[in-house]
């Protein structure tokens, strides 16, 4: 398996693996589109053709010639200080629990890291991003954009963290879903 950034080409599959990554999980945002697919898939689509989308920081992970994972990373605030809002991270459910997603995340946070981001945030499992250096936000002064996810919003700080603190804002296409 290889991590890289996505390609043109590699647009529409990255939407069918995250449709299929978020089909059977427990916490999928619901359908906003006719085809059913989970709202993480049109996501990534309004990501994508949103200012805050990074080029850099969208990458997949392939195995020979398929695209087997994928995450993204956009620009998020704390208050009026630049960060990043990670996710959809995105993996086949053949491929889950194979270290695919672990790979994803380590790639991800090493490029934001080269690009002298500061801090990341995301909403997800405790349990899951806690081995990736992510604590809950507030033990940083970080408060989350919806006070009802309480631990899943996490925040990780990066070599050119300078104690940013306030309300996490994550990119625009986010607050559609």
């Amino acid at each position: 398996m290889i991590i890289r950034r996505e390609l043109p080409a590699d647009i529409e599959v990255t939407r069918e693996v995250t449709a299929a990554a978020f089909r059977t999980a427990p916490h999928s945002a619901p359908p906003v589109e006719p085809n059913g697919d989970p709202g993480e898939a049109t996501l990534v689509s309004w990501l994508r053709d949103d200012d805050s989308w990074i080029p850099q920081l969208s990458m997949v992970a392939v195995e020979g010639d398929l695209v087997v994972g994928h995450v993204v990373a956009t620009r998020a605030y704390v208050d009026a200080e630049p960060v990043l809002g990670l996710g959809p991270v995105s993996v086949l459910p053949d491929h889950q629990r194979s270290g695919t997603g672990t790979a994803l995340m380590h790639a991800v946070l090493g490029a934001a890291d080269a690009l002298d981001e500061p801090l990341v945030g995301l909403l997800g499992d405790p349990a899951y991003y806690r081995r990736f250096g992510f604590v809950p936000a507030p033990s940083l002064g970080v408060t989350a954009p919806d006070p009802s996810w309480r631990d899943a919003f996490q925040v990780r700080t990066l070599t050119s963290y300078d104690g940013q603190t306030g309300t996490f804002r994550f990119a625009a296409p986010f607050g559609r879903l």
